[in-house]
């Protein structure tokens, strides 16, 4: 029996080149660029897109509604069916998946985008915790992920040889990533937090993404070898951090369950692991054995444009199958301070 009602797939995939900063550009001409070679891969033309998703932040861009803005690249008259979402566009993808499922679209085209180079986008992640008795702390990404960093070592599942390895070699594999922001060597630095040291921690930059989703037979005439989206699922934990087992993920292995993971072996992970530490536990929470290829892009320590990563996880996992370099991966987004809302997707050249 399928596991869903309709077959869907990623049939292409754009990114930007991923840049410290991008001063020159608005968010619509950085998407632009990214948003014409997406669809120039399937020959569909904007008005032939059945539904349109995007997800980014408002307190990113400083403004209210500015995905509104981004509109003006994909084009909005004549009217279209369009939706966003305030996360990062795995999410934006999961609900253009929905809509396909669902029978009211046949295509979708997913975007998204983030610009953290005009502030500080430790202090803007900062909005996200408890309003009560967290935010007023200003506690950032990197305190709270050393915090992680620290309990994994204290639980003795790691160490900081073991965590600079995982940077290192991600950002060896970047190397072939023509798109990735931090490439080959990269000194591991000072501690920003302890024990995190700078090549622990994401680079901060500007990015965009999208794909095209389409379904069944459609998406068979739009791509050679179409990347199956054969399971999702997306988990949230206790918003509250002194209740959650900072040393695991029970959402992604939850997630990873109910979307088919452990059903079969996978030989690639594209996991969003924006913190070396936070790939300790994703490869543990998913059951990852050393055969599998994890981050064979350079993932989010070689580029990581908020909004964006997580989509592009799935992007990566999809391009892979595409050009037949992988035949069952997963893919995993995340989104909230050490691992709180977990997003995982497998994804298979051919349909079951």
């Amino acid at each position: 029996m399928a596991r869903y009602a309709r077959e869907v797939a990623v049939v292409a995939f754009a990114q930007s080149d991923h840049l410290r900063r991008t001063d020159e550009l608005s968010e619509v001409e950085m998407v632009m660029p990214v948003l014409h070679q997406v669809l120039a891969a399937t020959g569909l033309k904007a008005g032939e897109i059945g539904f349109t998703c995007s997800g980014s932040s408002d307190y990113l861009a400083g403004r209210a509604f500015s995905f509104t803005m981004t509109l003006d690249g994909v084009g909005a008259w004549p009217p279209i069916s369009e939706s966003h979402v305030e996360m990062d566009g795995a999410w934006a993808l999961y609900e253009a998946w929905v809509k396909i499922q669902t029978g009211e679209a046949d295509t979708a085209l997913v975007y998204s985008y983030g610009k953290s180079s005009p502030g500080s986008v430790r202090d803007v992640l900062t909005r996200q915790l408890d309003p009560y008795y967290v935010a007023p702390l200003w506690p950032d990404a990197v305190a709270l992920a050393a915090l992680q960093a620290q309990a994994l070592i204290d639980a003795g599942e790691t160490d900081e040889a073991a965590l600079a390895a995982v940077g290192a070699r991600s950002r060896d594999a970047a190397v072939a990533n023509p798109h990735a922001q931090l490439r080959g060597p990269v000194p591991q630095g000072d501690y920003q937090v302890r024990p995190l040291r700078t090549g622990d921690c994401p680079p901060i930059g500007d990015g965009a993404a999208a794909v095209v989703l389409a379904a069944g037979d459609l998406a068979r005439q739009l791509c050679e070898r179409p990347a199956w989206i054969t399971g999702i699922d997306h988990r949230i934990e206790a918003h509250s951090l002194g209740l959650r087992d900072l040393t695991d993920s029970p959402s992604t292995r939850l997630a990873a369950g109910h979307a088919g993971v452990f059903e079969a072996p996978v030989d690639t992970a594209e996991l969003h692991a924006p913190f070396s530490s936070q790939e300790v536990v994703l490869r543990k929470a998913l059951g990852l054995t050393d055969e599998v290829s994890v981050n064979p892009s350079g993932g989010a320590l070689a580029a990581n444009p908020m909004m964006a990563a997580g989509l592009i996880r799935i992007g990566e996992a999809a391009a892979r199958i595409h050009r037949g370099a992988s035949r069952r991966a997963v893919a995993h987004a995340t989104s909230g301070p050490c691992l709180q809302q977990n997003l995982v997707a497998v994804l298979e050249g051919d349909a079951r």
